[in-house]
């Protein structure tokens, strides 16, 4: 189990009633854990579906989320609806990471513009881009290793962030943005099938996290 503060414990169940469940704390357990970093950049989704991707991505081992604004998000937040939305997010993160034995809650952002999302992309071993548009030839697996080659960098030290486009897709200029925020910066096709915004925020990054080893 982790809690609030990020510490992990191994607890005993002691009791289970209709009521309740009654837990002792066994032990605190250090959690050294090496593993890659995925950060997901999510096109602002309309209804829970923005809910649904930070609770299946925080059960898969993503690392952290940015909600991104985009030129054809259906969504449009004011500053204090998008508070109040990133607040949401990251109880929802923090549930998920706590139900699926996490060993780190991960950071939720507040929703940002393109621009602004690719002004810290700079850093990260790769940037792959999911687009609908894509020929299927931009493989996400050559993607990752080129990246991983080019950079350096084993597959446990990786930071890698993957962008998905909201409903009506990224515009082209988007994409452009996104390839021009990094050396390493590529464009992937998720296969044949036009997928939900909310159904590639998964596969994407639990795509990574397969090739990283981490799955």
């Amino acid at each position: 189990m982790i809690d609030a503060s990020q510490d992990y414990f191994e607890c005993k169940v002691e009791e289970i009633s209709r009521e309740e469940v009654r837990v002792s704390i066994a032990s605190r357990e250090e959690m050294d854990v090496k593993r890659p970093t995925v950060l997901l950049l999510q096109g602002l989704a309309k209804g829970d579906k923005m809910d649904a991707v930070i609770r299946q991505g925080t059960e898969l081992g993503v690392s952290a989320f940015v909600p991104l604004a985009c030129a054809r998000s259906v969504v449009r937040l004011s500053e204090e609806k998008a508070d109040k939305r990133t607040e949401r997010w990251r109880a929802i993160a923090k549930s998920a990471a706590m139900q699926s034995g996490q060993p780190r809650i991960p950071e939720v952002s507040v929703p940002m513009s393109v621009d602004e999302a690719c002004a810290f992309l700079a850093q990260a071993t790769a940037v792959l881009v999911c687009w609908e548009e894509a020929p299927q030839t931009d493989d996400l697996r050559e993607a990752l290793a080129s990246s991983l080659i080019q950079a350096c960098t084993p597959a446990a030290d990786a930071r890698v962030a993957v962008v998905v486009g909201p409903e009506g897709g990224l515009e082209e200029a988007e994409v452009e943005a996104f390839l021009a925020s990094n050396p390493r910066a590529h464009r992937v096709s998720l296969g044949p099938s036009i997928l939900r915004t909310e159904t590639a925020g998964v596969i994407a990054p639990a795509l990574i996290l397969y090739e990283l080893g981490y799955l």
